[in-house]
């Protein structure tokens, strides 16, 4: 894991993509994507989306220093697979995975591969 760099900087996927909440620990690479919602925006430059690390606990995540807020564009030079699911819709919810079949996310409403 870890940024893709293009000239030593970040690659722009989506222009004025908004902000996503994630945890300190997949910005800082101790922990990898595992959980990524979306919620209502609660600012104009807020898309919605959340993000969580596989180590996260809930200690850890009841620390609200343990959150920041970057571009989206950021998020996707971490973690390009969320480029895929961008667009949906408030109310997802979603649980990253990774094995020899490829990178993927499980709608946890509906248990489907998306």
């Amino acid at each position: 894991m870890g940024f893709f760099k293009k000239k030593n900087k970040q690659i722009t996927f989506i222009e004025n993509a908004g902000g996503v909440i994630i945890t300190k620990s997949i910005y800082e690479g101790t922990s990898k994507l595992k959980w990524f919602f979306r919620e209502e925006s609660v600012n104009p430059s807020d898309n919605g989306w959340r993000a969580i690390g596989d180590n996260d606990t809930q200690e850890y995540l009841d620390n609200p220093e343990n959150s920041i807020v970057v571009d989206f564009n950021t998020l996707a030079n971490i973690e390009p697979a969320v480029l895929a699911v961008y667009d949906m819709p408030v109310g997802t919810d979603l649980e990253f995975c990774f094995d020899n079949t490829g990178r993927y996310f499980i709608d946890t409403n509906t248990g489907k591969r998306i």
